[in-house]
C-alpha cells in the first residue's frame, strides 16, 4: 500500500521543449527534482479531469536513464490520478508504435503519454536523454500547448509522488493500492508487447503477400541496419520472421543504452556500415552491391533509402512515394490522397508532383507536430521532413519502418509481372526525374554555437534579407511565418529561405534537437529541369555556377562568427 507525497521543489529555467520535447544530456536529467520538475509540469499544464481515471502510456527506446524515469513517471502518474498505465514491455517501444498505442486506446478513456527518446541523438552516461508527451490523439502536443508545459515549469513549487521505494515490473503486469486519506484505490499496470500490434497494424496496411512475391526473387537483396536502436525488434519481426530476409543481412537489430556507441542517426555520415554495404562513395563496379538498404535512427521514426551505389535523399523519397502512392495500399486504403505536406526546409520535389497530380502541398516549420493539425483536419495523407521523416495518418509520428515498407510496395509492384531484369530504385528514381526534374540537395550542420553566435548569425541574415532582392532578377528572400490553416495559430521566426526564379533555394534554420549548444543547418537546393543533367554528384551541383556554399558563408558570416573554417557535418 502506497502513500502520496507532496515534494517542495525549485523551477529549473530551461525546461522548454524543442521541435520534438525536451532533450538534454543525461547528467541534466540526474539534477535533483529535474525529472519530476517536468513530468509534474506537464499534469499541471492540463485541468484534472483530462488525466484523472484516465490511461497513461509510458514507452521509450532503450537508452541509458530511461528506466530510472520511467519508474518516476509510474509514480507521480499514479500520484496525480491517472486510472491505468499501459508500459510498453521493459519499457521499450518505437516512437511511431508509441502513438500507435495512444491511438487505439478507447476513445475519451486515454490521456496520452510519454516517450522517452531522445531520438536520433546519442546515448549512454554522458550522452543525450529526452522526454516527450504525445496527445491523446498520438501526435507530439502543439506549439500552444508545449508553451503552457514550460510556463509550468516556471512556477512550479511542489510535485506529487508515491511514498515508496518499489521498482515496478516492466516485463509482467501489475497492480498499485494507493491510500488515499483511508480510501484504497488500485491503478492497474498493463505490459504492451514492443511488436505485436505495430507489427499487426502494418499487416493490415501493407500487401505483405505481394511484398513476399519482391523477397523470392533471386535477383533482390534486401540490408537493413537497426543502428543498436529500437528498430531492430521490428526489423527482425517483420524482414526476417515474415518476410525470410537471412539474419547476416540485418545488421545491429539488439537495443543498446548507448547504441554501442554509435549515434543513431540515418544519414551518410553516421549510418557508415550501410554506406559501405550500398558502395555510395567508392562505386566500385566490380562490387555486387544490395538493390535495396536501409535504416532506422534510435527510434524508429527516421529512416534512410538505399539503392545501389545511390541514396535517396529524404526530399525524393517523399516525392517518389508521393508519385508512386497509387502503389502503396496504406495510401489508398482511404481513396485517393487527399493532400501531401513538407517541413519548410524540404526540397520542392514534392512540390512538382503535387501539381501535377492536383493535390494542395502545405509547407509547415520543422517539428512533426506541426503536421498534427492537418492530419487530424483531414487535409493532408502523406508528409514528410528532409530529416530522414516520413508519415502519413495511420498515426501522428513520422515512422520508419512504415517508409520502408512503402519502398518495398512499391517495388514489388513495380516487379509483379516483370519476369526480366529487376526494376530497382535507380531505375524507379531515373524515371522521376526525367517526369519532374531533379532538386539537387544537402545540409551543413554548423554545430554547438554558443548563444551569442547564434544571434549574430540571424541578425547577419535578417540584414541581407533586402540585398539577396537585388542581387539577380527574381531572388526573394523572407523569415518563414507559418500560420496554421486549422488553428489559425501563427509560429514566427521558423527559418530564413533566400530563393532563386527557378526555386532553387538556400535556408538557414536553428536547429531545435540539440542537447547542446545552438545549430545552424543551411539547407542547399538547385533545381534542373528534366532534360538537364540528372546524375551529377550533388556536391558538384550546389558548387558549380553562383557556388551555394560559398554564397552562405557570405550572407551569414558564420565563419567570421564563429571562428570556422567549415561545417561539422555535411549531409
Amino acid at each position: 500500500m502506497s502513500k502520496i507525497k507532496e515534494v517542495q521543489t525549485k523551477p529549473y529555467t530551461d525546461q522548454k521543449m524543442g521541435t520534438s520535447g525536451l532533450r538534454k544530456k543525461v547528467k541534466v536529467y540526474q539534477q535533483e527534482n529535474y525529472i519530476e520538475n517536468f513530468i509534474q509540469s506537464v499534469f499541471d499544464s492540463y485541468k484534472p479531469e483530462d488525466y484523472k481515471g484516465k490511461t497513461l502510456i509510458i514507452a521509450g527506446d532503450g537508452r541509458f536513464y530511461n528506466d530510472v524515469a520511467i519508474q518516476l513517471t509510474i509514480k507521480i502518474g499514479v500520484a496525480n490520478g491517472v486510472g491505468k498505465i499501459v508500459l510498453a514491455e521493459n519499457g521499450l517501444m518505437s516512437t511511431p508504435a508509441a502513438s500507435l498505442l495512444i491511438r487505439s486506446q478507447p476513445k475519451g478513456e486515454c490521456y496520452g503519454g510519454f516517450i522517452f527518446t531522445a531520438s536520433h541523438n546519442p546515448g549512454g552516461p554522458n550522452e543525450d536523454m529526452g522526454i516527450k508527451f504525445n496527445g491523446d490523439n498520438g501526435a507530439a502536443i502543439p506549439e500552444g500547448k508545449n508553451n503552457e508545459v514550460f510556463e509550468a515549469t516556471k512556477k512550479i513549487t511542489r510535485y506529487l509522488i508515491l511514498d515508496t521505494e518499489e521498482k515496478f515490473p516492466m516485463d509482467k503486469p501489475s497492480e498499485i493500492k494507493v491510500d488515499e486519506n483511508g480510501t484504497v484505490r488500485t491503478v492497474k499496470i498493463e505490459i504492451e508487447s514492443t511488436t505485436k500490434r505495430y507489427v499487426e497494424e502494418m499487416q493490415k496496411l501493407f500487401d505483405f503477400d505481394l511484398i513476399k512475391t519482391l523477397f523470392k526473387r533471386d535477383d533482390f537483396t534486401f540490408v537493413f541496419d537497426g543502428l543498436n536502436g529500437i528498430s531492430g525488434p521490428y526489423g527482425l519481426e517483420i524482414f526476417h520472421n515474415i518476410f525470410g530476409v537471412p539474419m547476416e543481412n540485418l545488421d545491429k537489430c539488439k537495443p543498446l543504452p548507448d547504441f554501442g556507441g554509435l549515434h543513431p542517426d540515418p544519414n551518410l555520415v553516421h549510418a557508415k556500415d550501410l554506406d559501405v554495404k550500398m558502395d555510395v562513395f567508392k562505386k566500385d563496379l566490380s562490387k555486387k552491391v544490395p538493390d535495396m538498404g536501409c535504416a532506422c535512427d534510435g527510434d524508429a521514426d527516421r529512416n534512410i533509402i538505399f539503392g545501389p551505389r545511390m541514396l535517396v535523399s529524404p526530399s525524393d523519397s517523399l516525392a517518389a512515394i508521393t508519385n508512386n502512392a497509387e502503389l502503396i495500399k496504406s495510401l489508398m486504403r482511404n481513396g485517393p490522397l487527399k493532400g501531401v505536406a513538407r517541413s519548410m526546409p524540404t526540397s520542392g520535389a514534392v512540390d512538382r508532383v503535387a501539381k501535377k497530380k492536383g493535390l494542395k502541398c502545405y509547407e509547415v516549420p520543422t517539428g512533426w507536430k506541426f503536421f498534427g493539425n492537418l492530419l487530424d483536419d483531414g487535409r493532408i495523407s502523406l508528409c514528410g521532413e528532409e530529416s530522414f521523416g516520413t508519415g502519413s495518418d495511420h498515426i501522428r509520428e513520422k515512422d520508419g519502418v512504415w517508409a520502408i515498407l512503402c519502398w518495398l510496395s512499391i517495388l514489388a509492384q513495380k516487379n509483379k509481372d516483370n519476369k526480366g531484369k529487376l526494376i530497382g530504385i535507380p531505375e524507379i528514381m531515373e524515371e522521376h526525374w526525367k517526369c519532374y526534374g531533379r532538386d539537387y540537395y544537402c545540409r551543413y550542420d554548423y554545430e554547438d554555437l554558443n548563444n551569442e553566435q547564434a544571434a549574430k548569425v540571424k541578425e547577419n541574415l535578417t540584414k541581407n534579407i533586402e540585398t539577396w532582392k537585388t542581387m539577380k532578377e527574381g531572388n526573394e528572400a523572407c523569415i518563414f511565418e507559418y500560420n496554421d490553416p486549422v488553428d489559425h495559430s501563427v509560429s514566427k521566426n521558423q527559418g530564413w529561405i533566400f530563393k532563386y526564379k527557378d526555386g532553387s533555394r538556400i535556408i538557414f534554420r536553428f536547429s531545435g534537437t540539440s542537447s547542446a549548444g545552438a545549430t545552424v543547418r543551411i539547407y542547399f537546393e538547385k533545381h534542373v529541369e528534366p532534360d538537364g543533367d540528372l546524375l551529377a554528384d550533388v556536391a558538384d551541383v550546389v558548387k558549380a555556377g553562383e557556388n551555394f556554399p560559398e554564397l552562405a558563408v557570405k550572407l551569414s558570416d558564420i565563419h567570421n562568427v564563429a571562428g570556422r573554417t567549415g561545417p561539422t557535418v555535411i549531409t
